[in-house]
């Protein structure tokens, strides 16, 4: 199970959606977390990218879980790669699942070029699925509107 993290709502809602079948199928999670040297990054040390990168990671986790959950085999991948090359390489059969958040600017993907989900769907030789930001602020309208515990801090 091959998870991206960028820091986005989407990739927050791969990642409780990677978790949850991760836990169904008794599956190693790979969280992976790309990283490359930008034309604004370039006068920052690579070691500095790399563990913002890392950074990313922890974050995101606390975020949905408030840390690593237990209970799981996580073996997170830290890339200095462009995310999709990242993402395909971390793939290690046709039974892996990857799960990417779904792209939420399209104009601007398409401006650039491939985006990362198209990238991967065309390579990756496995199932991809893409994850909506609106699946994860659905799970938690409920809570909000009640009170009630957020899901996601639920261990």
């Amino acid at each position: 199970m091959i998870v991206g993290l960028s820091g986005s709502l989407s990739s927050l809602a791969a990642l409780y959606h990677s978790v949850g079948e991760a836990a169904r199928h008794g599956a190693v999670l790979v969280p992976v977390a790309a990283w490359t040297v930008g034309d604004r990054d370039g006068l920052r040390p690579r070691s500095e990218l790399e563990h913002a990168a890392r950074r990313r990671l922890d974050v995101a986790f606390g975020q949905a879980y408030g840390g690593y959950p237990s209970g799981l085999v996580i073996r997170p991948l830290v890339v200095n790669s462009e995310p999709g090359p990242a993402l395909v390489a971390a793939v290690t059969g046709p039974e892996d699942l990857l799960v990417l958040g779904a792209p939420t600017r399209r104009r601007f993907d398409r401006l650039r070029g491939t985006s990362v989900a198209r990238y991967c769907r065309h390579r990756a030789g496995c199932r991809v699925v893409e994850v909506s930001p609106s699946a994860l602020l659905t799970r938690l309208e409920l809570p909000a509107r009640t009170g009630a515990p957020l899901p996601l801090l639920a261990r």
